[in-house]
């Protein structure tokens, strides 16, 4: 049986079956300059939605990740101290940090990217470690539906301090996609797979056509080695 696949709408039936090549990206670094959590808990800190203690331990999550160390559930443990929030108060934290302060960071280059396969027809989907109620502006902006990621779990419009179902981190993500792709028939050599950190090598590995983009140390030393292809994005949208 596949793992269970999290997803923010029903994807099934988004792609013909004739599709010959599907695009996914990472958003994080990949889209836009810095992670998409950043963003948004700055624009939640401002408003009072959340409090800092709600999420003192992300700069030292951030650290392990950045010396190759990563907490590979530091996601879940995270949204353990998220209980109780307004399902639309976080849905306008992340309208106005959208339009405040993400939009103008996404790159250029993998807007026009994006932009361009759609327009020549190819399928193009996100799959990021980012929970689904911070990138769904991202989505509309782009005209992608049904990214991988991450579902906050909800009870009388209230977060519960749980996903529904796992994070799309690493290895999970990997697992979440290869579910996707199996249910729709897609063999993973037809999947071009975007990304630039080195949690993603899983996916990228399982995919037919990796491709690094502003890739950290970790995975531009790995993509050199596999001879993968690489891009670097500079300009933001600003």
């Amino acid at each position: 049986m596949p793992p269970k696949l999290n997803v923010n709408v029903n994807i099934w039936n988004l792609f013909p079956e004739e599709a010959s090549l599907v695009h996914i990206f990472d958003i994080d670094y990949t889209i836009i300059k810095k992670p998409g959590a950043w963003y948004f808990l700055r624009e939640a800190l401002a408003q009072g939605v959340i409090r800092f203690k709600q999420v003192q331990s992300l700069p030292f999550e951030w650290l392990r990740y950045k010396v190759g160390r990563p907490n590979m559930d530091f996601i879940e443990d995270t949204v353990k101290h998220l209980a109780g929030i307004e399902k639309a108060a976080l849905e306008n934290v992340a309208e106005s940090c959208f339009a405040r302060r993400l939009k103008p960071d996404i790159y250029s280059g993998a807007a026009r990217l994006i932009k361009d396969l759609q327009q020549q027809g190819e399928p193009v989907i996100f799959a990021t470690s980012s929970l689904d109620i911070l990138i769904r502006p991202l989505e509309h902006f782009f005209g992608v539906s049904g990214s991988v990621c991450g579902v906050l779990e909800f009870a009388d419009g209230k977060t519960t301090g749980h996903l529904a179902g796992n994070s799309a981190y690493g290895a999970k993500k990997k697992e979440a996609v290869q579910a996707w792709l199996e249910q729709r028939n897609i063999k993973p050599e037809d999947v071009r797979f975007y990304s630039d950190s080195y949690t993603d090598l899983p996916l990228l590995e399982y995919c037919g056509s990796p491709v690094a983009v502003n890739p950290d140390r970790f995975l531009a030393a790995k993509a050199k080695k596999r001879g993968w292809e690489m891009l670097r994005f500079r300009e933001t949208l600003g």
